[in-house]
């Protein structure tokens, strides 16, 4: 076995993100690939802009799209969150294993919308909101239970891409 990153790529376990680090991630990054069951039994996943409070994800939807669907049945997901056109440096990523509640409750969408709009929106989070605020708009909530895998490109030698060490 040769040198991680400079000869190979294949014991990568070492180059995890820790909690400081996947907290920098979900700072800088609005999206993830929401993951879960179909009806059908088939992984899916659609991407999905999220807050993050009270040590949850937070994400909206409309009834009656697949992923709401699929949750009533098999409320367990993960979400992948990566670096990818955040501007930061190398390649992060993280799998976070979770549980969905669904929040169809006005007291909720009241509480999520601005914060959310502010986020996604900070130009004009009035007018995102005012859009958001539809009669099927719903919360969906994800409690983190572990941490899948993550990965940080930048704790390897070189590129990770076979570039020269550094």
């Amino acid at each position: 076995m040769g040198r991680i990153g400079i000869d190979d790529l294949e014991a990568l376990q070492t180059l995890k993100l820790d909690l400081s680090e996947q907290d920098e991630l979900f700072v800088a990054q609005t999206e993830c690939t929401f993951v879960f069951s179909n009806a059908e039994g088939w992984p899916s996943g659609v991407i999905m802009s999220f807050v993050r409070a009270d040590g949850a994800f937070w994400l909206t939807a409309v009834e009656g799209r697949a992923h709401v669907k699929a949750l009533a049945g098999e409320p367990r997901v993960t979400l992948v969150v990566t670096n990818a056109g955040t501007g930061s440096p190398g390649r992060q990523m993280l799998a976070v294993r979770g549980v969905a509640t669904v929040h169809r409750d006005r007291a909720t969408l009241e509480w999520f919308l601005p914060k959310f709009t502010s986020r996604m929106q900070p130009a004009d989070p009035a007018a995102f909101a005012r859009l958001l605020d539809s009669p099927k708009r719903l919360v969906i909530e994800v409690r983190p239970v572990a941490i899948a895998v993550s990965h940080d490109s930048r704790k390897m030698p070189g590129n990770g891409r076979g570039g020269a060490a550094t």
